[in-house]
């Protein structure tokens, strides 16, 4: 069995580099998810600094300083405003791919990161605290956008038995770009107080690289087969990415679905929403994205330096700490891009949730007994890597795939928006709210992040079908199979009442 998994998967890296797609992928990168795990990170590090910069910026303009939590409160903003950019960018997807295609609206989407770039480099010299605000919504508007855009892109670029592990790709990046802010934001490169606007714009430079290199790649197949209904263009740009073959298969399943859907329309969110045949679908996404925000991780990438001193890491350790745990998630991520299409999605899914609930429990009970001894901050530091590792080895690394694989063609925008609109929200209110529970309740804040994920992992494990190697019709199919109620028993009911 361990001899069949090695050639699998030794075959699936040699079809890489057949064509261009290991080039394509690095391209789409860049400019899509790895600027959304960029911007979650490097606010942490130079976040003394920009409170300074509040304060002083408003006492050069008014002669006073700041009370204290008003600049808590600019700060909170500042990271939270990154989120809701994000969000409205998550809303966008359907109605910007729909007009564009999936390679216009990447390619358009690395203009408005270029002018949040500018708004945030100029705002130091224009002693404006506002613009800081202004350039981290437009920055959230397009990792909110580039990073659903991304994901779309990915899995309508992929052949069938490839596509877990091409699609969690997308991950990857969130996990290199987490990396790369932590890494960029150490004293020794971009983490010095004069130097922090241009830490915070940095990654404008690979928005730069995609937009000069991504019109060379050829438009998502799928989205060129169904929507353009043109098989010619798509048996091209598979050709072009995955080297020559006839992709008769891939080619068949496309144009099944296209007749499935029958020239349907890309459907609305709200039409989305009021589509029962995608009832549990919807809910799994609800379930997932909801066990991944509030299970922590969103506190502990954009507020790393504030939990570390809550557990008295030395001040000048913790952003090598920090880069350690960034390190830790993108090996899990490839890691787990290896093995997707062996072991499945349903599997890490559900043993990423349960491990990171009993994790983060054992946290909590660690932070509380922290002066007990010496060694006690070192375990919750272990802790953290070991949440960490089941994270992106589990829920983030299957999320992107489990977004495409349950929703067919005309589902799948409005599905993408929805999907931002859960994420986007629940980062947005831990941005917020995570400051200032940090400080009422101390310790006991991550009480709260055990029992989400244990719920999620639950309700993975009971209901979430296999998706691994079956088309998105099989897949539907599946889906429209599940009851928690047979027909034939609520049947029984209403006949005993009446």
């Amino acid at each position: 069995m361990c001899v069949e998994a090695q050639t699998k998967m030794e075959t699936s890296l040699k079809q890489l580099v057949r064509g261009r797609a290991l080039a394509f992928i690095i391209i789409l990168g860049i400019g899509g998810s790895f600027q959304n795990g960029f911007h979650v990170t490097v606010t942490s590090s130079p976040s003394p600094y920009i409170k300074n910069f509040i304060n002083e910026s408003w006492f050069i303009r008014h002669g006073e300083t700041m009370a204290p939590e008003t600049v808590t409160f600019i700060w909170s903003a500042i990271v939270s405003l990154y989120a809701v950019g994000g969000l409205l960018g998550s809303i966008s997807v359907r109605h910007v791919t729909g007009k564009f295609g999936r390679k216009k609206a990447m390619i358009w989407n690395n203009m408005v990161s270029i002018v949040a770039a500018v708004t945030m480099f100029t705002s130091k010299s224009a002693n404006s605290f506002e613009m800081v605000l202004v350039a981290r919504f437009l920055f959230g508007f397009s990792s909110g956008l580039g990073a659903n855009i991304h994901n779309i892109y990915l899995g309508e670029s992929s052949p069938k038995k490839l596509r877990g592990m091409v699609t969690l790709t997308a991950a990857t990046f969130i996990s290199i770009g987490k990396l790369t802010g932590q890494l960029a934001g150490l004293r020794e490169i971009l983490g010095h107080e004069e130097l922090w606007n241009i830490l915070l714009c940095a990654p404008a430079c690979f928005s730069v690289v995609q937009l000069l290199v991504l019109p060379s790649f050829p438009e998502a197949p799928r989205y060129l087969l169904i929507d353009k209904h043109n098989e010619a263009m798509c048996r091209d740009a598979l050709q072009t990415l995955w080297g020559q073959g006839d992709f008769k298969t891939e080619i068949e399943e496309m144009l099944t679905e296209q007749a499935t859907i029958k020239r349907q329309r890309s459907l609305s969110l709200l039409e989305l929403l009021r589509d029962r045949s995608v009832r549990w679908q919807l809910i799994t996404m609800v379930a997932i994205n909801m066990g991944i925000q509030f299970s922590g991780i969103s506190a502990i990438s954009a507020f790393s330096f504030n939990i570390f001193q809550e557990m008295n890491i030395p001040l000048d350790k913790i952003r090598y700490v920090t880069l350690g745990v960034g390190a830790s998630e993108v090996l899990t991520s490839i890691t787990c891009g290896l093995f997707i299409e062996n072991v499945g999605r349903r599997t890490l899914l559900w043993g990423g949730f349960g491990a990171m609930s009993v994790i983060m429990a054992l946290i909590t009970l660690s932070l509380i007994l922290k002066e007990s001894s010496y060694w006690i901050p070192y375990s919750t530091l272990g802790l953290i890597f070991l949440f960490v590792i089941f994270y992106g080895g589990g829920p983030a690394g299957v999320l992107p795939s489990i977004t495409h694989e349950i929703f067919i063609q005309s589902s799948r925008p409005a599905a993408f928006v929805f999907a931002g609109i859960l994420r986007w929200l629940g980062f947005s209110v831990m941005g917020m709210a995570f400051p200032f529970l940090i400080t009422l309740w101390k310790s006991y804040t991550f009480v709260l992040f055990s029992g989400v994920p244990l719920v999620a992992g639950l309700f993975v494990f009971f209901l979430v079908p296999e998706t691994k190697g079956k088309t998105l019709l099989e897949i539907s199919e599946e889906f429209n199979k599940i009851q928690i109620c047979k027909p034939s028993l609520r049947k029984d009911i209403v006949e005993t009442r009446l």
